[in-house]
């Protein structure tokens, strides 16, 4: 037999699943509605994704070394990346998506422009599913509804997964990131070559933070906030908007865009041949609201186990094969998710302790800690002394500003 895989969702988890399965020989069909899907989002990838995802120059618009952390009172604090060899990369969504896809079709990945609509389940371990799709290939809005059956189904398609659905996975908390993108005057775009803003603040988000990211041709400038409400949305935004008015003037939007982020994993992330992965699954990391690199590396080590518990497609994996992964995930990134979930409970909870947040990044083991975290995916573990220094200035930042009460 050859086992067949339907991955639904085309994004950096879908594709990256498809590529790992394609490249084994297993029949992979990915699904994606929007081809040209521009989705909303700072775009920021770390170094480790370049690398380890072989990226080529052309998906990176900017490479970011510098980073300003600006407080509720306009405090600005100048993060540098040191060595020369490391930035951060920005990239527009619809460029890097449709390369990892282009990626995994030439592979040989089955790409489809449908819609899934529905999952049919199996009552046994061996019968396939049967996923309900409009085919879009004719250029309709309304597709031609068709089905395909496979045998086991990973679920790409994001915060709002229909896939998730069909098995039941449970609910999860989902914050909104809006963003405006913003064509600036020349000396604006060039005022942002390589640096990143991050404001934070109850005016522009009461539990998260807010943005200005260069891009090819244009800064995105958004928000992200839990509080799903379209008027406050409108008010963060207007209030980024304020506090970098100076560097947005002459701007023009180019585009307005607006997403739900998952907050948390789903309670149940494989159920039966049905596995979860990225938004889909909820692996957002708290604190940062990062999700690109997780998204593809949870497509990519899913995939993985797909092929080494299924022969290379040579058998049928059951749940606990699938459940594999979840415990190579939980293994390797569970510390992750705790410390940034927990950066998050004690430093966005008012602006006081926003103020001491702030504070802290301006010392250079703090930056170094955050930075080698972010940019190579660890909860990097410093030197005794630097890790007690690092605590006692934490302490300290949060006595000056009052943020110890409760």
């Amino acid at each position: 037999m050859t086992l067949r895989v339907a991955v639904v969702g085309g994004g950096p988890a879908g594709s990256s699943t498809a590529e790992v399965l394609a490249k084994a020989g297993i029949e992979t069909y990915l699904f994606e509605r929007k081809l040209d899907n521009a989705k909303p989002c700072g775009g920021a990838i770390p170094l480790c994704m370049v690398k380890e995802f072989d990226l080529p120059p052309q998906i990176i618009d900017r490479q970011v070394r510098k980073m300003k952390m600006i407080s509720p009172s306009n405090i600005e604090v100048d993060i540098n990346l040191i060595k020369q060899d490391e930035y951060i990369g920005m990239c527009r969504r619809e460029v890097l998506d449709s390369f990892l896809r282009d990626r995994a079709a030439k592979l040989g990945t089955t790409v489809i422009n449908g819609t899934v609509y529905k999952l049919d389940i199996p009552t046994n371990n061996t019968d396939s599913y049967t996923i309900h799709y409009a085919d879009h290939s004719n250029g309709s809005a309304e597709g031609i509804m068709k089905t395909l059956k496979v045998d086991v189904v990973v679920g790409a398609d994001g915060a709002n997964s229909r896939v998730a659905k069909a098995i039941d996975a449970g609910d999860y908390n989902y914050a909104i990131a809006f963003q405006e993108r913003i064509r600036l005057p020349e000396a604006g775009m060039q005022y942002y070559e390589d640096l990143a803003e991050m404001y934070v603040g109850k005016d522009v988000s009461p539990d998260f933070y807010a943005w200005v990211f260069p891009k090819y041709d244009h800064v995105a400038v958004g928000t992200g906030t839990m509080k799903v409400n379209k008027a406050i949305i409108k008010d963060l935004q207007a209030g980024i908007r304020e506090r970098a008015a100076k560097k947005l003037a002459g701007g023009k939007i180019i585009k307005v865009e607006a997403h739900p982020i998952p907050e948390h994993p789903r309670p149940r992330r494989v159920v039966g041949r049905v596995a979860l992965v990225g938004d889909a699954a909820g692996y957002v990391t708290k604190s940062s609201g990062e999700g690109i690199y997780f998204a593809a590396k949870s497509g990519r080590m899913c995939a993985e186990t797909i092929v080494e518990l299924s022969h290379n497609g040579t058998r049928i994996p059951t749940e606990d094969d699938l459940k594999v992964y979840l415990k190579r995930w939980d293994k390797k990134y569970g510390l992750t998710y705790k410390v940034l979930d927990l950066l998050q409970t004690v430093f966005y909870r008012s602006d006081a302790t926003r103020e001491a947040f702030v504070e802290m990044c301006a010392d250079l083991d703090v930056q170094k800690l955050t930075f080698d975290s972010y940019l190579y995916k660890t909860v990097v573990p410093a030197n005794p002394l630097v890790q007690l220094k690092i605590t006692a200035k934490t302490i300290g930042s949060l006595l000056r500003g009052n943020a110890l009460a409760p």
